[in-house]
């Protein structure tokens, strides 16, 4: 039985929440729609409601960051656990696992894909960070 401490998941979880956050309030700061009601393209939004959806944004993207950080750190603790080891093979192998349970939900090709995506992105922070 593995044991997933509150030290091995929390930080990566807090970070995903964080860095999504502050990509969602950029990205729909430069969106030139944020704010505009489709069923009256030309009344102008107040910055009230151009506020308010870059809030709504931003905590959609923060949720979105932080599960995925979830999920990486579950993983990589779990497979470091089982391995017995801590090296950079823990975080591809974590990459893959999570890229790929992410992008099946879109099919099997889907699925293989993203599992050779994040392995790949993981293997390249791993090795500039080591």
């Amino acid at each position: 039985v593995v044991f997933l401490d509150f030290i091995c998941v929390c930080p990566f979880c807090l970070q995903g929440f964080v860095l999504g956050g502050a990509f969602g309030v950029f990205t729909a700061g430069i969106d030139t729609n944020v704010g505009f009601d489709p069923k009256d393209p030309l009344r102008t939004p107040t910055a009230r409601e151009v506020l308010k959806d870059m809030g709504q944004r931003g905590m959609s993207y923060a949720k979105n960051f932080a599960i995925v950080g979830a999920m990486f750190s579950c993983t990589e603790c779990i497979i470091e656990s089982h391995r017995g080891k801590s090296d950079w093979k823990n975080a591809v192998y974590s990459g893959c696992v999570t890229g790929g349970a992410i992008g099946f939900r879109a099919g099997l090709k889907a699925g293989v894909l993203g599992c050779g995506g994040f392995a790949a992105f993981s293997a390249a922070i791993e090795y500039y960070l080591r």
